[in-house]
């Protein structure tokens, strides 16, 4: 099957933008992975499925005002809820104030029930939602700020809102392409 016009242009658009944001070439940035660690947590797309990707990128950026390309996500399942990671990989204040302000939006939003931003960024019902959103009152969600951008915690002891966190986490990890995380055993702070 054959690309469109369309696409190859989208496609084209979207590489121009990646490379005029890229880093300026220099020292490593301390405290960035290598790439190396970057690849382990972005594995190669399949051909199939390469401009739902690029789509799914475009739309992260268009949501959370930074390049997706250039972030690091991860999505913990933890024993007493989870975490959803982002972090800009180069050296960007104005990125990590963006990351630092839309967690902090997304966290208002889902303990109110909103879950619109994962459903435009994935184009569906994000799975997990649903029970996420009529559990609300029954999880906490706490930003904290990290390095190079922060993140989302997110605690129940409902048992029903722990499995459906763990499935808008594990449904995040295919659908961005990121890397299992290792389980930790314990919950964090």
């Amino acid at each position: 099957m054959r690309p469109s016009l369309s696409s190859c242009l989208l496609l084209a658009a979207i590489a121009a933008a990646a490379c005029s944001r890229a880093a300026p070439p220099g020292a490593p940035i301390p405290g960035a992975p290598s790439a190396a660690e970057h690849a382990a947590h972005h594995p190669a797309p399949n051909a199939a499925a390469d401009s739902a990707f690029a789509g799914l990128q475009t739309r992260g950026e268009t949501a959370m005002g930074v390049d997706q390309y250039t972030s690091s996500h991860r999505f913990e399942p933890l024993p007493d809820g989870g975490r959803i990671e982002l972090q800009r990989d180069v050296h960007d204040p104005a990125g990590i104030a963006r990351i630092r302000a839309h967690l902090r939006e997304i966290a208002t939003a889902f303990g109110s029930g909103d879950f619109s931003t994962p459903a435009f960024v994935h184009m569906q019902t994000v799975p997990g939602t649903r029970v996420m959103a009529e559990k609300r009152s029954l999880i906490v969600y706490a930003v904290n700020d990290l390095p190079r951008g922060g993140e989302v915690r997110m605690t129940t002891r409902d048992a029903e809102a722990l499995a459906a966190i763990h499935e808008f986490l594990a449904f995040q990890r295919s659908d961005h392409r990121v890397a299992e995380p290792k389980p930790t055993g314990a919950a964090r702070p």
